[in-house]
């Protein structure tokens, strides 16, 4: 495995700004924003050379693209922001091996008409299913015209809320283009130290070998998201679930400040060489 951190976690506006930032403070690769070329998070226009300044930059400091996020909300009770956010997922894949990498990264989205982070009771339905079940038939059309994958977090605030949901969308698909990235911190809010660790494994088998990447994000004894290594999850615990189902792929770290990157970096590293 080696450690990671959102992009858009350094200021900047060029990718050798923000890239040299990560591997200053210990990153060894990251999961790209657009915002950080200097662009919106989800822009329908990327140049060529914007792109191959994003792999030019990788080169130089030494940090891998992981993959690059395309997150829009999929299920937008507006579907013209679906479309717009479809045209910047295609946009994305198309330049992607330009940039260094071949995996984008989505999340399935929420009713909520404004923001696709906060849960609605519909997401639950059978009708959200439907809708962004649609919405994954042209992802995947698009990452088999551009040879890209697609990497699903589950999220409970988002239609694909469990690991048994994105186990279902998984088998409702069998496309070898939908992959999983897996935060522990989305599996659950507030649980014993003992159910955590038996949900962080029972995720992990129901998912093996679907899963390319990790995410090391935190949950507060309340149940908010903090800092790696601030809260109750076993990090310990969840790289060594990793490792015993085959997974080396990038454990990328978010939800932080910069000023905690150097500590955060520390801290994963360690465990991994443990």
């Amino acid at each position: 495995m080696r450690v990671g951190i959102f992009a858009k976690t350094f200021a900047g506006s060029t990718p050798f700004e923000v890239l040299g930032a990560a591997r200053a403070t210990g990153y060894q690769c990251v999961q790209y924003n657009m915002a950080c070329s200097g662009l919106s998070a989800l822009p329908t226009n990327i140049s060529r050379e914007t792109a191959t300044a994003v792999a030019r930059a990788a080169v130089q400091t030494n940090v891998q693209i992981a993959a690059v996020s395309a997150t829009y909300n999929m299920i937008d009770p507006n579907r013209n922001v679906r479309l717009k956010g479809r045209e910047a997922f295609a946009e994305i894949a198309k330049n992607a091996h330009a940039m260094g990498t071949n995996l984008l990264t989505v999340c399935t989205g929420s009713c909520d008409a404004t923001d696709q982070w906060r849960h609605h009771p519909d997401n639950a339905s059978e009708a959200a299913w439907r809708e962004m079940s649609a919405e994954f038939e042209h992802l995947i059309a698009i990452a088999d015209t551009f040879d890209v994958y697609v990497g699903i977090e589950p999220e409970l605030a988002n239609v694909v809320s469990s690991a048994a949901k994105a186990r279902r969308l998984l088998d409702q698909f069998a496309s070898s283009r939908l992959k999983i990235v897996l935060d522990p911190a989305n599996l659950f809010e507030v649980e014993t130290p003992q159910n955590r660790q038996h949900i962080i494994e029972a995720a992990i088998d129901l998912l093996s070998g679907a899963i390319v990447m990790a995410h090391a994000k935190d949950r507060d004894a309340a149940g908010g998201f903090t800092t790696c290594g601030a809260g109750v999850i076993d990090f310990a615990h969840f790289i060594q679930s990793l490792r015993k189902a085959g997974f080396d792929g990038a454990l990328v770290t978010h939800g932080l400040m910069a000023t905690d990157a150097l500590p955060v970096s520390a801290y994963l590293t360690a465990l991994l060489q443990a």
